[in-house]
């Protein structure tokens, strides 16, 4: 007795890929079990489709499925944007002032990691008199610009 694969086959075998995916964060395996399905649905219109075709088919359509989520649809997905970021997350950072705030433009510090996205901040100074290559602690935010003062 020689084992056929049926179209319900294929369609069982999507269904546990992309329940696998509940498991997975990569999304690949939803693409897998898609293409698997597809293959199913392809096989009941088509049921004298041979094995070697169908598993071509599954290949290639995960494949392109797999191909096309990373490089279209992915990068749709990832917010950029620093709206919502709490203050408390950069307030203590200390950084090295880049170029001195002077009358009618604020300062620049580099901090030695990435703070919210970004290693270069426009800062106001307080009170204290800074010069480049100083470090400074940021002690609140206004708008886009940092508020510090000398690290002491």
């Amino acid at each position: 007795m020689a084992f056929e694969i049926l179209y319900w086959h294929w369609i069982v075998l999507g269904i546990a890929l992309i329940v696998l995916e509940i498991f997975l964060p990569s999304f690949t395996a939803l693409w897998f079990g898609v293409g698997a399905v597809i293959v199913g649905i392809t096989l009941l219109i088509f049921p004298t489709f041979a094995i070697t075709y169908q598993l071509v088919l599954w290949t290639i359509l995960s494949c392109l499925l797999t191909w096309a989520w990373f490089k279209y649809f992915k990068p749709l997905s990832i917010d950029k944007t620093k709206a919502g970021l709490s203050r408390e997350a950069i307030l203590g950072e200390v950084g090295q002032v880049l170029s001195v705030p002077a009358e009618g433009r604020r300062g620049t510090l580099r901090f030695p990691a990435p703070v919210l996205g970004s290693d270069e901040w426009q800062f106001i100074a307080t009170h204290d008199e800074i010069n480049i290559g100083d470090r400074v602690r940021v002690t609140d935010v206004s708008g886009n610009s940092l508020i510090v003062e000398k690290n002491t």
